[in-house]
């Protein structure tokens, strides 16, 4: 998938140590630790139930990413997806480059059959629904020590 000048493609082990950096702007709530997100990457790439893709320039390498996955239900008559986390570097944003990785998310989670694809956001609301998402619940998280 091309647009704008950026490929967007699946995410590889060897892209880890420049999604790092992203994954240090993109936690709000935690503050990541190399070793965990080593193990964790490690671990998510190339699972079948996991979608992991790159946003890449080819001047400026990766400036994007989003991870996702897909798990059954009993109540939607089958699988659905959730996106994890989206990001995009500031210095890269509002150029479609969240959008297709987006369209990505998308196109896998409708080949895993999922019957919808969702997400939680705190700061980007009017970013997902101009790429047509619809607000459907309230997230309610609590941190396990």
């Amino acid at each position: 998938m091309r647009d704008a000048g950026f490929h967007v493609r699946q995410a590889r082990l060897d892209d880890r140590d420049l999604i790092w950096p992203l994954t240090q702007q993109f936690a709000t709530s935690f503050d990541p630790e190399r070793p965990a997100f080593d193990s964790a990457y490690a671990s998510l790439v190339g699972r079948p139930d996991t979608f992991m893709a790159v946003a890449e320039l080819p001047t400026a390498g990766i400036a994007g990413y989003t991870l996702a996955s897909s798990h059954l239900t009993l109540f939607a008559n089958g699988p659905v997806a959730w996106v994890e986390e989206l990001m995009v570097s500031p210095d890269w944003r509002r150029g479609g480059m969240g959008a297709s990785l987006m369209r990505a998310a998308e196109q896998w989670a409708a080949e895993q059959g999922a019957v919808y694809l969702a997400l939680a956001t705190r700061r980007a609301a009017d970013f997902y629904e101009a790429i047509g998402y619809s607000e459907s619940a309230t997230f309610f998280r609590k941190v396990i020590d």
